[in-house]
């Protein structure tokens, strides 16, 4: 008896918590079924019966749980393990949906429920979000964790940084332990019931949005778990519109926090073998927004995520019925209105490029094989950062316990305050260089020593520990190698933040391994000793810059963000490789015949950005043909270059380009092109396909007339007809 077996690619798919609907169904790979309710049964065989591969996704944290809670699962009333507040409040995803402490009980009972997916013919489980909120940590339940773990009486968390700290830490291995349980036990469970494997996956938001949102999860710790096949980062509009700061102005950066999300996600899972989708959401929990204001801001996740080019699996929408049946409000505020059919044929066409993705490889360099960018630049991000993040409003003055989700907050915050919940110290050294143009990759810190090689590829590394500490002083080590082999550090930090007391290894040697900071315990690996003066240091063949200021500081002006990238062009010089050091006005990658480009806007010029050549315009429905295309500040494009590299030349015969729609039986017979076309029902599908001439018949579902536009200069078709999730069948004779 053998468990393993070969399984069809799954490249793209989606979430949906409804039984099977013909209108969302988008003809992905593989579907997740949410939820663990009594009809999941009848849910899966839905989905199943229209050709879909099999995932469950339900919530590790939160959920339709009220037979545990009520205890009508095992006669135990279990509201003791809600996730409870300093004031006594349960934090609640909504009506008896509480944030769960993650208790041996508690993943007991999800254990049974996921059994029953196993049994119905589940594939894959995906346990979404496991998140502990920073401000709680108050319910009994925990109390009686942290006796357990630390082997001493529970300490209020708000009570010191060390206490906030060690709560957190305890927050991310509490779900590490239930995470790690379920998943082999119930791979064990597929493989003695019925010899096959069971894949595990954990869609989790990014180590970014967490630690801004105030949410403790494992994150990194999954990598090494040996029964975690992957994750799904869960970047949305919802995440990235959450408000930051630069040059002291405070807003809204949809498109840079993206890219900075989607990046430090690619860093998770590079070199570990581990799965990877990026979620992109054309719509987002908040209801409250019009469709323009959805359409802007998923164009700028999409381009956002595209730019990295070592992710090519996309989990292409959540709740698709939300999207192609809801009702948002109108822009004149008369009302609400479902989505306008030209849009959601971009949507099917930007999902079906996704799909495409994992064909073409991103195209390095310039004609001469030079970088357009500066590559090579990373910043470090830790999970520790998590563990610093506890309540905002100081003890004794008039405060709200709130969970920050991007869009509210205390009106009554100070300065400082609204600085921390910012989190400024990590923008003010990241969104200086993204908005220069420069490709910077956050660096997951805890893979360091987990992965070696890991730094490989990088030539300058930002560092700061004032918004995150270091869990292990091998990390130093690794550094330390790094530099020494011709890498550039530069450090950023003024030793100010009050999280470098905390209880861990750098303060609890003996004599003179005892360190205030963990900095100095980097610097003295470097051979600088402990307190060196701000300044310029080499190491080896490479070189330390230290820059002696909180990087929160850096988000507050301009001049802080050209100290930014006057250091990273520093460390360039001094590694010899000034004339890497280049500033762009956009941030662009071709991936096969794919140009994916974003304009930045916030910078000093005003003029347009410009692609010359010849491109299928893929977030317009008609997928419109452009003769060069011009980007203002702001602005970003997703287009299929006609004259691109690697394309076959014209014969004759008609190719299909691009689709909203997923192409299969393709037939060329003698002046004929058949093909099927499936997408949801309802919905107007474009296809562009390159010939010579137009058509003297074109016909799809049968013998309905398919509208055509033939454009002579550019020798492409446009087709458009109904779309079919069983299958249209196009036939065009010439």
């Amino acid at each position: 008896m053998s468990g393993l077996t070969k399984r069809s690619p799954e490249w793209t798919g989606f979430q949906e918590s409804r039984p099977y609907g013909p209108k969302y169904d988008l003809r992905t790979d593989f579907v997740m079924v949410y939820g663990i309710g009594a009809d999941l049964p009848e849910r899966i065989e839905g989905w199943k019966r229209a050709g879909y591969t099999i995932h469950l996704m339900t919530g590790v944290s939160w959920g339709q749980y009220q037979d545990y809670l009520y205890g009508r699962f095992d006669g135990r009333d279990h509201w003791d393990e809600a996730q409870t507040d300093r004031e006594g409040k349960h934090l609640l995803h909504g009506k008896d949906v509480p944030y769960m402490v993650p208790t041996i009980s508690f993943a007991e009972y999800l254990a049974t429920y996921i059994k029953t997916a196993i049994d119905c013919g589940a594939e894959a489980i995906h346990m979404e979000e496991p998140e502990y909120w920073a401000q709680s940590g108050y319910s009994e339940a925990f109390k009686r964790e942290w006796l357990n773990y630390y082997g001493e009486e529970w300490i209020p968390p708000h009570s010191s940084p060390d206490a906030q700290y060690r709560a957190s830490k305890l927050k991310a291995a509490l779900y590490y332990r239930t995470l790690d349980r379920i998943c082999s036990q119930m791979k064990e469970y597929s493989l003695v019931t019925y010899g096959r494997t069971v894949r595990f996956y954990v869609p989790t938001h990014s180590l970014i949005n967490y630690t801004q949102w105030r949410i403790v999860s494992p994150e990194a710790l999954l990598v090494s778990m040996p029964s975690c096949d992957g994750f799904i980062a869960q970047i949305w509009t919802g995440t990235a519109r959450t408000a930051n700061v630069y040059k002291g102005v405070r807003r809204e950066r949809t498109f840079e926090t993206a890219y900075l999300e989607y990046g430090i996600m690619q860093e998770l899972t590079r070199g570990t073998g581990r799965d990877m989708w990026f979620l992109h959401d054309p719509i987002e929990d908040n209801p409250r927004y019009a469709w323009n204001d959805y359409r802007k801001n998923y164009r700028a996740t999409v381009v956002a995520s595209l730019l990295h080019p070592g992710v090519s699996r996309y989990e292409v929408c959540p709740w698709p019925r939300r999207v192609f049946e809801g009702s948002y409000p109108k822009e004149d505020g008369t009302g609400k209105e479902t989505i306008p059919g030209d849009y959601a044929t971009v949507l099917l066409t930007v999902m079906n490029v996704l799909r495409d993705m994992h064909n073409h490889e991103e195209e390095a360099g310039d004609s001469g094989g030079r970088a357009p960018y500066t590559t090579g630049i990373g910043l470090c991000l830790a999970n520790s950062a998590m563990y610093q993040r506890g309540d905002v409003i100081a003890e004794g003055e008039d405060r709200q316990s709130f969970k920050y989700d991007g869009t509210g907050a205390p009106g009554s915050l100070s300065a400082e305050q609204q600085e921390l919940l910012d989190w400024s110290a990590f923008y003010g050294l990241a969104l200086p260089l993204v908005k220069k143009g420069i490709p910077l990759r956050p660096v997951q810190l805890d893979n360091i020593l987990t992965f070696p090689g890991y730094l490989e590829g990088y030539r300058v590394l930002m560092l700061s520990y004032e918004f995150m500490k270091p869990e292990h002083p091998g990390i130093h080590q690794a550094i330390g190698q790094w530099v020494r082999e011709g890498g550039v550090l530069i450090y950023a930090g003024d030793g100010s933040d009050p999280f470098h007391g905390v209880r861990e290894w750098w303060n609890r040697g003996a004599g003179s391994r005892t360190y205030d900071r963990p900095e100095e315990h980097l610097f003295e690996s470097l051979g600088l000793g402990r307190n060196p003066e701000e300044g310029e240091y080499p190491v080896g063949d490479g070189a330390v810059i230290y820059i002696q200021v909180s990087p929160a500081a850096l988000s507050r002006s301009e001049e802080g963000a050209q100290r930014v990238c006057a250091g990273v062009r520093r460390a360039l010089e001094l590694r010899g490789e000034a004339g890497d050091y280049k500033e762009s006005g956009a941030l662009r990658i071709k991936r096969g015949p794919y140009v994916i480009a974003r304009a930045l806007d916030e910078t000093d010029s005003t003029s347009a950005t410009v692609l010359e050549g010849r491109f299928i315009d893929l977030f317009e429905a008609d997928l419109p043909v452009r003769n060069g295309v011009e980007l203002k500040p702001g602005e970003d494009c997703l287009l299929y270059d006609l004259n691109g590299a690697g394309k076959p030349a014209l014969t004759g015969e008609p190719e299909i380009l691009v689709s909203s729609s997923r192409i299969r039986d393709e037939r060329r017979e003698a002046g004929r092109l058949v093909f099927v076309s499936e997408s949801p029902a309802g919905m107007t599908v474009s296809t562009r396909i390159r010939c010579s001439a137009p058509p003297r018949r074109a016909v799809a579902g049968g013998s309905q007339p398919a509208d055509v536009r033939f454009d002579p200069d550019t020798g492409t078709l446009l087709v458009r007809y109904p779309g079919d999730p069983e299958g249209a069948q196009v036939e065009l004779e010439w």
